[in-house]
């Protein structure tokens, strides 16, 4: 009788999770799965912990409900399978800000990730160069490029589109510049509708009418438990073994598989898998692969990260408006680069106290010094700005917390996805039981983290040998 498959899985955050479960519900009856986990805590940047005596958001907030093609999103997919479908909440306000010029004004409809595709209604916000997206004859982007998503949007629609809406938007998601980051990344529709069309106006239409969104339909939803009430479903439904503050040091190839080095330096532990999917940061996965796969290494670690710091306030009945929260422009010059009103945008967080749930990002891809400012700096300083933003001064904190990730989010330069591909191709060719996921690879966002993951268990069931289904 065949000995049951062995597989590891490094990383313990949704990304890992998720390929455990695909591995658990695709692999033969006895595959043994264990996660290792560095720290003591699983779930990477998803995070529910509790403020003023209730419970937010540490870390991402909510997940998109639908895909980039119009169906279920992964996310959406992986909690009904665990169960949780009928936890999902959605906002209960929509409606978000943009600072200009000092002062709120609605973001514009019409508009994909703030690339209109209605120059009139963002004239409020920014004055587009309409005269320079000209019809040239030609798709905006040949077959195979890529370029930053600024250099396309600055040259079709001028500058104000871009500080304005565009930078405000991608930093909010990335805490990175419209200018460095890549179009075929972070805009896939957008990038296959410039394949196509000759005016980026019509570009964005057309990635919108390619997947349409029912009226009245959510875009974005959380679990009213909680986004770790996610992170314990996923790792007890994968029945995997779960080893957390086990650091995975080594890894080398074996005749049978790989060997792994786990634990600290003094006392190592030796332990022998079939297949190993890595599911951490680049730079991470890149020291592991030095050893088996020197030059996928090379390719995996100059992918760039920005840091950020999440300051959440518990206000006694502020003075806020009726938005889900708001997004600052860079040229704004305020350390805040957006903020979330918890308590107005999530119904099912109010409160009858009266208290109020305020989070605010700090920290920009190569501006981080404000990050260097102390947990009470920077508190006062974003009460202060918020203040200053709302125009009214708001009450002392009653309570607050300062969450810090370091190295958080990938930044995407043009030509990342090819790099990508070129570095996947390489390690499957070398090493077919080794496979990388999560989103320094794929793309932010819980979906996108998912289907991640559950690609690369895919890739590891091919490779030894097929799904039991």
């Amino acid at each position: 009788m065949a000995r049951p498959w062995r597989v590891a899985i490094v990383g313990g955050g949704i990304t890992g999770l998720a390929a455990a479960v695909r591995l658990r519900d695709r692999a033969p009856t006895g595959t043994e799965i264990t996660v290792y986990e560095q720290s003591g805590r699983l779930g990477g940047k998803l995070r529910t912990g509790e403020l003023a005596g209730g419970p937010v958001e540490f870390g991402a907030e909510s997940f998109l409900m639908r895909d980039p093609a119009g169906g279920e999103s992964a996310a959406v997919t992986l909690i009904r399978r665990l169960g949780l479908a009928g936890s999902i909440v959605h906002p209960t306000v929509g409606q978000a800000a943009l600072v200009v010029d000092g002062g709120l004004r609605p973001v514009p409809g019409g508009t994909l990730v703030g690339v209109p595709g209605d120059l009139d209604r963002v004239a409020a916000v920014a004055q587009p160069a309409a005269a320079a997206d000209r019809d040239g004859g030609a798709p905006l982007l040949p077959p195979d490029a890529d370029v930053s998503v600024g250099a396309l949007v600055r040259d079709r629609l001028g500058d104000e589109v871009v500080d304005r809406l565009v930078d405000p938007m991608l930093g909010g998601v990335y805490a990175g510049r419209a200018d460095d980051l890549s179009l075929v990344t972070t805009m896939p529709a957008l990038a296959r509708a410039a394949r196509v069309q000759h005016t980026l106006v019509g570009a964005v239409r057309a990635a919108q009418a390619a997947a349409p969104r029912a009226p009245g339909a959510p875009v974005f939803g959380t679990l009213a438990g909680g986004l770790s009430t996610l992170v314990e479903a996923a790792a007890r439904e994968s029945g995997a073994t779960i080893r957390r503050d086990a650091a995975v040091r080594e890894l080398h190839p074996t005749p049978t598989g790989w060997r792994l080095t786990v634990g600290p330096t003094r006392e190592p532990e030796f332990v022998e898998a079939d297949a190993v999917l890595l599911a951490v940061p680049a730079r991470p996965a890149a020291r592991l692969l030095a050893g088996p796969a020197p030059e996928v290494a090379t390719a995996v670690g100059g992918l760039d990260y920005a840091s950020v710091a999440l300051v959440t306030m518990a206000l006694p009945e502020p003075e806020l408006p009726e938005l889900s929260g708001f997004l600052v422009p860079a040229t704004e010059g305020l350390l805040i680069k957006a903020s979330t009103f918890f308590t107005t945008k999530w119904g099912h967080l109010r409160r009858p106290d009266g208290l109020a749930l305020v989070r605010a990002s700090v920290g920009r891809y190569g501006d981080e010094t404000s990050l260097q400012l102390t947990d009470d700096d920077l508190v006062a300083t974003v009460h202060r700005e918020l203040s200053k933003v709302l125009g009214t001064p708001l009450p002392a904190p009653v309570a607050r917390h300062v969450q810090r990730w370091g190295g958080a989010l990938p930044q995407y330069t043009p030509g990342h996805l090819g790099r990508v591909a070129a570095a996947r191709t390489a390690l499957r060719a070398a090493h077919p039981t080794l496979a990388l996921a999560g989103a320094g690879y794929d793309g932010v966002g819980i979906p996108v983290c998912v289907r991640s993951g559950e690609t690369a268990a895919e890739e590891i069931i091919t490779a030894l040998g097929g799904s039991a289904a």
